[in-house]
């Protein structure tokens, strides 16, 4: 049975540098993630973990794009010893 992943697309857009200078690259990728990003960026800012919502909303972006790379490279070395100590994290994360 074929597992179900959401499709999402990132676009991202580099506005100014801290030199004071304007940005002029941009990225865009698409990729698939098991969980409703919307959904979690919701939860993450209701739990009130951070006092900015932005910050909220980094937070739990940066940690789904990584940890479904690690779910999706299970077995690569550079996660052996990273791995444990995520699912820990995720485990109190979880009953905040």
């Amino acid at each position: 049975m074929e597992k179900r992943n959401n499709s999402y697309q990132l676009d991202l857009k580099e506005i100014k540098l801290k030199d004071g200078s304007e940005g002029t690259k941009n990225l865009s990728f698409e990729f698939d993630n098991h969980d409703d990003l919307f959904n979690i960026f919701e939860v993450i800012k209701s739990k009130k973990i951070f006092k900015e919502d932005n910050t909220a909303q980094e937070f739990a972006l940066g940690l789904k794009l990584f940890t479904e790379v690690m779910l999706k490279n299970k077995q690569h070395p550079l996660f052996e010893e990273l791995r444990p100590a995520i699912l820990e994290f995720m485990k109190k994360l979880k009953s905040q």
